[in-house]
Parts: C-alpha cells; structure tokens; sequence
C-alpha cells in the first residue's frame, strides 16, 4: 500500500483581490445581482480575499508557493493587477509568480505583452475562450475565439515572450483547442479547472472524456486539476476522485497538478476538504508521482525554482 504524500505542496491557482480597488466588474456584478451567477451564489466571496486570508485558509496544508492566476481585473486598467500584487507582502510564497490578464485580440495586446513579460513574476497570461450558448453561464465574449486570426496573433506575441498560457475553456470547444495547441507547438498551454466538466450527463461527460484524452496527447499541454466542486455541487469523494483519476490517465503525473482555485472553490468546499480528496485520491499513485501532482509539475511548468 503506498503512503500518502506530506511533503511541500503549490498551489498553481488562486486569486487575490481588494474590493475597495472597485476593479473587478463581475464581482461588482454578483454584488447587484445579489450574488447570483453563474453556478450558483457567489455571496460567501464577496468579501475581500488577501494574502493572510489566504494564510489562514491553507495553514494545514504545507503550501510553501502558489501561482496567483487573473482574477477578472477590469480591462481599463490593464496591467495594474500585477503592479498591485507587486505591492503585497509575498514573503511567504504566496503569489510567487503571476498569470496575467491580456486581452489577446486587443489591438494594444502586443505592447501589454511585453509590458507583463518584463516583470520577473509574472510567468504566463490568461484569457478566458470558455464560451456557454447561455450568457449566465458564458465566461468568454463570443464563441471561436480560438480560432480567430487576431487573437491567435495575440498568443503569437505571447509565444514570442515564451509565457505560459492558462487555457480555460468548456469541453465542447476542445476540439477547436486540439488545432490551436497543434498549430501553437512552442507554447506551453495549461488547461484550467480539469478542463471545466460542467455538463454532468451522459454525453456531456463522454464528451468531456474524449476531449481530455485528446488534449492530453499533446506534449504541450498541461492539465490543473481545481475547482472540480464547481461542476458537481453535491460531490462525494468517490465522485471527484473519478474525474480525478481520469485527468491523472489522460496527463500523466508529470503533466497534472493539484490547484485550489480559491477562493473561488471555496464556495462548495473548504480548503482542508478539498485537499483531502486531493491527497486521497492519490494514494494508489507512487510517492513519485503524489510528489509530481502535488509540487514537481507546478514547480517546472511556473519556473518557481524551488528545490
């Protein structure tokens, strides 16, 4: 029987933010709308969500550097999301690195690109393609952005500063991601949340399985394993730790890595719980490979440069 990891532990995915910075519209959304959106009420996070309450919500679990991934900052103001982590106190590893927001298909994305590219911290960008037929549940502005010219000459640009990008997407657009992951082969792409299973039926999960099993063919592709509460708000452990399993076939350890998404997550989970499904889940996994999905992976695809 193989033991359970409890080594040093990142956390690739989290979010930091200031209400009072009044820079993040769908936050300020939710709070008109009385916190409905999307998948359910986001009431419990509005609040503001920094480094110490970040602290205090991941304090049982050994994590020694996370990666803080954009947190929606409002688009007339680019670049201040990552001055404003510049100024928090990161000495303890939290926000170690960043990913950015550029909106690629803006026309000033090349000058914003290179502008993130010269801060040391910031090591990849994210903008979001998850496109839903439904408006509530759509996070992108319209669909095929992966395909459009002008936004691939964004990620071009991105590619050039040899950044990461985060890839957010429904499982119904992998296949238009599949051509763009293809045709992008020096960019390192990391697929967000498990790659959102968000249609929980039948066919939908089918089509979520065949998707990330074709992704994960690719060499150039990584998979963050977050957020999974998201989609199946009556979880069991036995139910995320299928979807889990399935991530870790399609990805292998060395292209998976466990991520909280909180405080996001938070809101069908506490922390300490959901790294307990994490930390369970992969007990049948060599010490190795727990290793790997727990801070190896993270390590190398964020260039955190810890030992």
């Amino acid at each position: 029987m193989n033991r359970r990891y409890e080594g040093p532990v990142i956390d690739p995915h989290h979010h930091l933010w200031d209400l009072s910075l009044n820079r993040h519209p769908w936050l300020k959304k939710a709070r008109g709308t009385g916190g409905e959106m999307i998948f359910g009420s986001l009431t419990p996070i509005l609040r503001d969500y920094g480094v110490e309450e970040y602290r205090r919500d991941v304090a049982n679990q050994n994590i020694v550097a996370s990666v803080h991934v954009e947190a929606g900052w409002s688009d007339d103001h680019p670049l201040d999301e990552t001055r404003w982590l510049d100024s928090l106190d990161r000495s303890t590893g939290v926000a170690r690195r960043y990913v950015a927001r550029v909106p690629l298909d803006s026309p000033d994305a090349s000058r914003l690109i290179a502008a993130e590219a010269e801060n040391p911290n910031v090591i990849g960008v994210r903008d979001i393609v998850s496109w839903h037929p439904d408006p509530v549940k759509s996070f992108a502005p319209r669909a095929n952005r992966m395909s459009d010219t002008v936004w691939r000459e964004g990620l071009r640009h991105l590619s050039r500063h040899g950044l990461v990008f985060d890839l957010m997407l429904y499982p119904w657009q992998m296949e238009e991601a599949l051509s763009l992951v293809r045709d992008f082969p020096e960019t390192l792409f990391v697929v967000n949340h498990g790659g959102s299973p968000a249609d929980r039926s039948k066919n939908g999960m089918a089509l979520w399985r065949d998707g990330l099993r074709a992704l994960g063919g690719q060499q150039n592709v990584r998979l963050k394993i977050s957020d999974l509460v998201a989609y199946d708000n009556k979880w069991t452990f036995e139910s995320l730790s299928k979807v889990i399993h399935h991530c870790i076939e399609c990805f292998g350890a060395n292209r998976a890595m466990f991520a909280s998404d909180f405080p996001v997550a938070g809101l069908h989970g506490s922390l300490d719980e959901i790294y307990e499904v994490f930390r369970k889940a992969a007990e049948p996994f060599s010490l190795e490979d727990q290793r790997a999905l727990f801070f190896s992976t993270a390590n190398e695809t964020y260039r955190l440069g810890l030992e």
